[in-house]
């Protein structure tokens, strides 16, 4: 159950971190792009005018009174002014429009010519880095897109405010039902992962087992004080302990390494005297491989008796290689299996 509840804290986590961006950064984002698209599809003539309340509004500039002799015909760029002076803007209207240092320069220049403190450059369209830095040397107020649509939002028709803002958030949730399903994703993932990494810990039952026969497992840091057994075949060997185990109960269960290398050691010792074989190695924990000098059906009988004789270790596999100087092939043997 851990598993899954660590998913499900993954899952929400992945949802709400998702939802905010794409509400609190993203869906902004998209009703600027939309907003600076509804303003671009107005008339210049409406554009100019939500330009000039804007800036009256907010700045104070207010639209100076033009000459009599002057045609009543709009101009992109126009005058405006307080009882401070008066600046100079100059409306790119469109989207398209990329402004660079040149423009700025020469909207500069054309405000000192009129007599302005400055001039204001108002595009949807966007502003390069560099032309930014000529606008601070030219006395140059850059309002491009993502300064131009706060600054104009609040005067738009209510029905073009209203349709931006609800295909912003039309999208914004759009995408987060699709975050949803994402994070839903994500965490059937991880349950199952972390569920498939879950090791679950063995039942009381088995630790009891362990503990009941770990005691009569023999020691192995004094294999000689073990008593030996009769040999086979052969006189036994005092100095070295063949014993096998002597408790069956080991059998079936997992002993410690010390334990498992006492009786491979064991079984080592006591294949030295069986006749016919001249020694067994261990080549791994579940491979025995046996010398011998007589024929295959004399031997392995011989030694299977002394494998049978320890539990844990019936159903290794038994290499018998050839006789010194015989062409045969070697041989593969089980005593028996689970």
């Amino acid at each position: 159950m851990f598993p899954w509840i660590l998913a499900l804290l993954l899952a929400f986590a992945c949802f709400v971190s998702a939802a905010a961006l794409l509400w609190l950064v993203k869906r902004r984002h998209k009703e600027m792009s939309l907003g600076l698209q509804a303003l671009a599809a107005m008339h210049w003539r409406e554009f100019s005018e939500l330009v000039k309340r804007a800036l009256r509004e907010q700045r104070g500039l207010r639209e100076l009174r033009p000459d009599p002799d002057d045609a009543p015909e709009p101009r992109s760029d126009f005058p405006l002014g307080n009882d401070d002076g008066h600046w100079l803007v100059s409306c790119k209207h469109g989207l398209a429009y990329r402004i660079g240092t040149a423009a700025i320069n020469e909207l500069g220049a054309t405000a000192r010519l009129a007599g302005a403190r400055g001039g204001i450059l108002i595009t949807e369209g966007r502003v390069d880095n560099e032309a930014l830095v000529a606008a601070e040397k030219q006395s140059v107020d850059v309002l491009d897109g993502k300064r131009l649509w706060p600054l104009l939002s609040p005067y738009l028709p209510g029905d073009i405010e209203a349709r931006v803002i609800g295909a912003a958030r039309h999208e914004a949730l759009r995408r987060i039902a699709i975050a949803a399903l994402a994070s839903v994703t994500v965490g059937l993932l991880a349950g199952i992962g972390l569920q498939t990494l879950h090791v679950t810990p063995p039942s009381p039952r088995g630790h009891a087992i362990t503990r009941a026969a770990a005691p009569h497992a023999p020691a192995p840091a004094s294999p000689a004080a073990m008593p030996a057994p009769e040999p086979q075949g052969a006189a036994a060997d005092p100095a070295e302990p063949t014993a096998p185990p002597q408790d069956g109960a080991l059998q079936g269960i997992d002993p410690d390494e010390a334990t498992l290398d006492h009786y491979q050691h064991q079984l080592s010792q006591a294949l030295r005297t069986v006749p016919g074989v001249t020694g067994g190695i261990w080549q791994t924990r579940q491979t025995l491989v046996v010398n011998r000098t007589e024929e295959m059906d004399v031997v392995w009988p011989k030694i299977c008796a002394e494998v049978m004789r320890y539990p844990l270790l019936r159903t290794v596999r038994v290499q018998i290689n050839p006789r010194s100087g015989v062409d045969e092939p070697v041989r593969w043997r089980q005593c028996t299996t689970l």
